[in-house]
């Protein structure tokens, strides 16, 4: 008998639904749904849990083989872990185009490095799309940071792709716009995401 079938067994002689059980390992249901469809295993930590909600050794529910799959996803998940923290630090990063002087302001025939807020002769759509664009990476990078460890697909597929997007974009709009500091900026930092995903568990 594999985990997946032996949990649903276990779940099932002490009468709880997915949903109870969820609650008592405080875990989201769709984690249990998973686990018990035999698409993922459970983290270390949700393993512990589970074997002592249930009275049982680690080793009762998984096999040999189940243990090296469970030590490749851990090490995964690790590393997802890692390039998402990496991710939100460097979108939390943008922020630094708040204060550092990369944007070029014409003053006479000279040209001088500002930072946005000091920004002046610019469209004014042009001066809101920047700022738009700088909030929202932060944001974003924020919110990478603060749900690293929740488990939801939707979030778990989209969050470096919406990283990256932001990071094309914000060096399309900088360079298109001949602000080239403030293009290489996220240009820098569009390579490190890259490099990373390249290098992907």
């Amino acid at each position: 008998m594999e985990f997946h079938e032996k949990l649903q067994a276990l779940r099932k002689q002490r009468g709880l639904t997915q949903e109870e059980l969820a609650e008592r390992l405080y875990v989201s249901r769709t984690a249990v749904s998973k686990w018990e469809s035999g698409r993922g295993y459970p983290s270390i930590d949700s393993l512990k849990a589970i074997s002592g909600f249930f009275g049982v050794t680690i080793d009762a529910l998984l096999s040999g083989e189940e243990v090296l799959d469970l030590a490749r996803e851990e090490r995964d998940r690790s590393g997802v872990r890692t390039r998402d923290l990496v991710f939100g630090l460097l979108d939390c990063g943008a922020g630094l185009l708040l204060v550092l002087p990369l944007f070029g302001q014409r003053s006479g025939d000279a040209v001088r490095a500002v930072a946005l807020p000091a920004l002046t002769g610019v469209q004014p759509y042009l001066w809101w799309l920047y700022l738009a664009l700088i909030f929202l990476t932060v944001l974003l990078g924020i919110g990478v940071l603060a749900l690293r460890e929740w488990e939801n697909p939707l979030w778990e597929k989209h969050r470096a792709g919406a990283s990256l997007a932001l990071g094309v974009l914000g060096t399309l709009l900088f360079s298109l716009s001949h602000q080239p500091y403030a293009a290489v900026f996220f240009l820098v930092f569009l390579s490190i995401k890259g490099i990373l995903l390249l290098k992907k568990p």
